[in-house]
């Protein structure tokens, strides 16, 4: 499915990412399996092999060049999707702990399968960020959350920081173009701080990658539901 492993290997060096030949297997098995599920359950427009190694893999890969990754840290994927940005960077680090949220069943479903087929521990939630981030075992419980979405900033972060300790940090993943002062104001309210904005280039394609540390805890109200978030922004 992928590229040969010399030219994967070749693809990841430009991004000063070193790819070993079973990391490299791994990556094969995960675009071949997304894109033969992806034939019943909606979980990518991007299926060509060169977009997939790049737009999907290195971008969530590159997680590892803007922050510091503790070992065996704990790491939350908020509306994970098809597994990005956290299954790619368990293939590189796999010390890392996963737990993976999604809202939607046939999506936990196609990571199960992944996860067992590729040999890689992780949690798996089938719910709400808004639900779960309540929760005692899962509120301020892990050391980073991320998520790779299109919603605004200040959304984003009141469904992932309340799921981050005092000290851990928030890693969101968008493409350019929004404004990110709106956000500060939701950032304060929730207990992190804006602590870097990444922007770097990705062939064409212009991304951002953002960290907002985790300096006090969320507030016991945060996150709202859905219907509030989306209503009144904070």
């Amino acid at each position: 499915m992928l590229p040969d492993f010399e030219l994967c290997c070749s693809k990841f060096a430009e991004y000063k990412i070193e790819l070993t030949e079973i990391q490299y297997r791994k990556f094969d098995k995960y675009a071949d399996f997304l894109v033969e599920y992806n034939q019943k359950v909606n979980l990518t427009a991007i299926t060509a092999p060169d977009e997939i190694l790049v737009k999907h893999f290195i971008d969530s890969c590159l997680v590892t060049k803007f922050i510091d990754l503790p070992e065996k840290s704990s790491i939350i994927d908020v509306g994970t999707g098809a597994g990005f940005p956290s299954v790619p960077l368990i293939i590189i680090r796999p010390d890392l702990k996963l737990t993976l949220l999604d809202s939607l069943n046939k999506r936990i479903v196609f990571l199960q399968q992944l996860c067992d087929m590729l040999e890689i521990e992780a949690e798996f939630i089938h719910g709400r960020a808004e639900d779960f981030s309540k929760m005692h075992e899962f509120r301020e419980k892990f050391d980073f959350s991320c998520a790779r979405a299109v919603a605004e900033l200040s959304t984003l972060t009141e469904l992932c920081l309340p799921f981050v300790r005092v000290g851990g940090t928030f890693i969101s993943l968008k493409g350019p173009g929004e404004d990110l002062d709106p956000a500060n104001n939701a950032v304060t309210i929730l207990g992190g701080k804006i602590a870097s904005v990444n922007e770097y280039s990705l062939e064409k394609d212009e991304r951002r990658l953002i960290c907002i540390e985790k300096i006090s805890q969320t507030p016991p109200k945060y996150p709202r539901n859905s219907a509030q978030i989306k209503k009144k922004p904070l």
